[in-house]
Protein backbone atom coordinates (compact mmCIF):
# COMPACT_ATOMS: atom_id res chain seq x y z
CA UNK A 1 0.00 0.00 0.00
CA UNK A 2 1.78 3.55 -1.16
CA UNK A 3 1.20 6.26 1.57
CA UNK A 4 2.52 9.64 2.06
CA UNK A 5 4.69 10.80 4.91
CA UNK A 6 2.12 12.50 6.49
CA UNK A 7 0.55 9.20 6.80
CA UNK A 8 3.19 7.69 7.94
CA UNK A 9 3.71 9.88 10.51
CA UNK A 10 0.25 9.54 11.62
CA UNK A 11 0.76 5.61 11.40
CA UNK A 12 3.77 5.63 13.91
CA UNK A 13 2.00 7.82 16.27
CA UNK A 14 -0.83 5.59 16.39
CA UNK A 15 0.98 2.22 16.95
CA UNK A 16 1.18 3.55 21.01
CA UNK A 17 4.61 2.00 21.67
CA UNK A 18 4.19 -1.16 19.54
CA UNK A 19 6.89 -2.31 17.80
CA UNK A 20 7.42 -0.99 13.87
CA UNK A 21 10.13 -1.58 11.47
CA UNK A 22 11.28 0.71 8.72
CA UNK A 23 13.85 1.09 6.16
CA UNK A 24 15.31 4.53 4.88
CA UNK A 25 18.74 6.07 3.62
CA UNK A 26 21.10 7.24 6.12
CA UNK A 27 22.81 10.10 5.40
CA UNK A 28 26.01 8.19 4.25
CA UNK A 29 23.44 7.09 1.52
CA UNK A 30 23.28 3.45 2.39
CA UNK A 31 19.94 2.04 3.50
CA UNK A 32 19.18 0.77 7.07
CA UNK A 33 16.40 -0.97 8.17
CA UNK A 34 15.55 -0.34 11.79
CA UNK A 35 12.95 -2.05 14.49
CA UNK A 36 11.69 0.78 16.98
CA UNK A 37 9.12 1.90 19.12
CA UNK A 38 7.37 4.86 20.65
CA UNK A 39 6.50 5.44 24.48
CA UNK A 40 10.07 5.32 25.93
CA UNK A 41 11.26 8.81 27.33
CA UNK A 42 15.06 10.57 26.67
CA UNK A 43 17.20 11.18 29.62
CA UNK A 44 19.64 13.50 28.63
CA UNK A 45 23.18 12.08 30.52
CA UNK A 46 24.35 15.72 30.46
CA UNK A 47 21.47 17.72 31.47
CA UNK A 48 21.36 19.57 28.07
CA UNK A 49 18.88 19.96 25.93
CA UNK A 50 19.01 19.21 21.90
CA UNK A 51 20.22 21.95 20.20
CA UNK A 52 17.61 21.89 17.80
CA UNK A 53 13.62 20.62 17.20
CA UNK A 54 13.33 17.44 15.32
CA UNK A 55 10.01 18.41 13.85
CA UNK A 56 11.90 21.28 12.24
CA UNK A 57 13.65 18.93 10.63
CA UNK A 58 10.80 16.28 9.61
CA UNK A 59 12.65 13.81 12.30
CA UNK A 60 11.15 11.55 15.10
CA UNK A 61 13.13 10.41 17.85
CA UNK A 62 12.46 6.90 18.07
CA UNK A 63 14.31 4.17 20.83
CA UNK A 64 16.22 1.30 18.62
CA UNK A 65 14.70 -1.90 20.07
CA UNK A 66 18.22 -4.10 18.79
CA UNK A 67 20.90 -1.68 20.10
CA UNK A 68 18.95 -0.04 22.67
CA UNK A 69 19.58 3.28 22.08
CA UNK A 70 17.75 6.80 20.70
CA UNK A 71 17.49 7.45 16.78
CA UNK A 72 16.28 9.97 14.64
CA UNK A 73 14.08 8.49 11.79
CA UNK A 74 14.15 11.05 9.20
CA UNK A 75 10.87 11.37 6.65
CA UNK A 76 12.81 13.13 4.43
CA UNK A 77 14.16 9.73 3.30
CA UNK A 78 11.85 7.22 4.41
CA UNK A 79 11.51 4.22 1.60
CA UNK A 80 9.20 1.73 3.72
CA UNK A 81 7.46 1.19 7.02
CA UNK A 82 5.79 -1.92 8.62
CA UNK A 83 3.63 -2.28 11.17
CA UNK A 84 1.25 -4.96 12.91
CA UNK A 85 3.08 -6.83 9.70
CA UNK A 86 1.41 -4.32 7.05
CA UNK A 87 3.67 -3.22 4.56
CA UNK A 88 3.50 0.36 3.19
CA UNK A 89 5.64 1.95 0.68
CA UNK A 90 6.46 5.60 1.02
CA UNK A 91 5.50 7.75 -1.72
Amino acid sequence: MNITTDRAKELIRETNGQIFSSTFIKKDNTIRTLTARLGKRYKSKTGRNAPYKAKEYNLLPVYDMRIKEFRMLNFNTLLTLTINKTNYKII
